[in-house]
């Protein structure tokens, strides 16, 4: 499955090809907090989080979710990945779990996807 690293806007109609490429409803996606940016696509997260490293990402900056974009705006993140497990910093679970980061997500996703 092709990964593309999103450094600005791409059309919800976009995010559904890849998703129907892939998985059939869904599309994993890493998104860089800080830099604003992701990657969508590939088998697993952790495929994705290797490109936005090797493009010059922190580790730390990036968190797995997947999207879900047949469905409402409510309901189109899921915040769950392995790559979010962190027990040093508090998040413990796959879940992104800290308030600050799911916000900055939501606020990330909402931007670049139109």
């Amino acid at each position: 499955m092709e990964i593309k690293i999103v450094n600005e806007k791409i059309s919800l109609e976009e995010v559904k090809k890849m998703a129907e490429a892939g998985f059939g409803e869904m599309v994993k996606a890493v998104v860089n907090i800080e830099k604003r940016k992701m990657a969508l696509g590939g088998e697993w997260h952790s495929d994705a989080e290797e490109i936005l490293l090797k493009d010059g990402s922190l580790q730390s900056d990036l968190w797995g979710i997947n999207l879900y974009p047949f469905r409402s705006q409510e309901q189109i993140i899921e915040f769950s990945s392995l790559i979010n497990i962190r027990p040093k910093i508090g998040n413990r679970t796959m879940i992104v779990e800290i308030p600050e980061v799911r916000a900055k997500i939501i606020e990330i996703i909402g931007e670049m996807i139109i």
